[in-house]
């Protein structure tokens, strides 16, 4: 397995909040969710665990029939609430995230705001 680039993952964040920052009128503050797709034996109990102890959310989702966006299977949500916006907010919970997430068979598939 190669190591994860997250030089690589650090610019496509800053860059997809660059886009989303000149199209829409964001709030100062969000609910930040970072997915995350399994691979095999990825370690559901283990990564929630983890997660909640670094102060994520997280918790499994499972989809519905007819979801196209997640046809292939279940993912994983870890959500960090009341975060200010912007793209270092974004990129510290992400980098977090991931590096906790790849421990358990896990890789990073996006981010997004809620709340």
């Amino acid at each position: 397995m190669s190591a994860h680039d997250f030089t690589a993952q650090r610019a496509e964040t800053y860059a997809s909040f660059a886009e989303i920052e000149g199209s829409e009128d964001l709030p100062e503050e969000a609910d930040i969710d970072y997915i995350f797709l399994p691979r095999l034996g990825a370690d559901w109990t283990a990564v929630i665990l983890a997660l909640s102890d670094d102060g994520f959310a997280a918790e499994r989702h499972d989809p519905e029939p007819g979801d196209a966006d997640f046809a292939d299977g279940p993912w994983l949500v870890a959500t960090l609430t009341d975060q200010p916006v912007s793209a270092l907010s974004v990129w510290l919970g992400e980098e977090t995230a991931t590096r906790i997430a790849l421990q358990h068979g896990f890789v990073p598939d996006g981010w997004g705001f809620m709340g």
